[in-house]
């Protein structure tokens, strides 16, 4: 069976945010989950034009378990799969792993499809009629990832990340960001 990730392993588990949560949460942690806006923006007003996008992995794949669940898609579904490293000159900041059903990605005209190097945030962020539905998070111990992971992100603690899922003109996408320790400084 192909890979479902660059990524990981396995699965991350992911907790549901409730009210009051985010007080479990250290502050730098804290500060980047709830960011109401694009982290890609936040790095860029910090890095300036020193932000890029590498592309680990890009292909329609069948989700994980609970992301499937999450956007009601069928065990045997294919979505498109697109998992990212967000850097500054070489350094590793974020990383991210975006599933965009296949209604989804029609219903947006294919913008998801093809944003080859650009982030993934400049494009959604741009639609006046993005939605927020709901929002996880985890601390994914370094078991999870995988070495390819581990190598291309310097991953050597457990790495806090969120994962939300929004809406285009009600049609769904998943996006899970992890926060390296080099964005958890700022």
């Amino acid at each position: 069976m192909p890979s479902k990730s660059f990524l990981f392993v396995q699965e991350p588990k992911w907790f549901q945010h409730r009210q009051g949560s985010r007080h479990g949460l250290p502050e730098n942690v804290q500060s980047w989950t709830y960011e109401a806006g694009s982290l890609t923006q936040r790095l860029r007003d910090y890095y300036g034009n020193a932000v890029s996008v590498k592309i680990l992995f890009h292909q329609w794949r069948i989700p994980f378990l609970s992301e499937r669940r999450l956007l009601r898609v069928h065990e045997q579904h294919y979505c498109l799969t697109r998992e990212v490293l967000l850097h500054a000159e070489g350094t590793p900041l974020l990383v991210a792993r975006t599933i965009i059903p296949a209604k989804t990605v029609k219903g947006v005209h294919r913008n998801l499809s093809h944003l080859g190097n650009r982030p993934l945030g400049e494009v959604i962020f741009s639609y006046p009629k993005l939605e927020r539905l709901e929002m996880d998070v985890a601390l994914v111990e370094p078991s999870a990832w995988s070495r390819a992971a581990i190598e291309t992100a310097a991953i050597n603690q457990p790495t806090w990340g969120r994962r939300t899922v929004y809406a285009i003109v009600h049609r769904q996408m998943l996006v899970s960001e992890f926060f390296l320790p080099d964005a958890l400084r700022l």
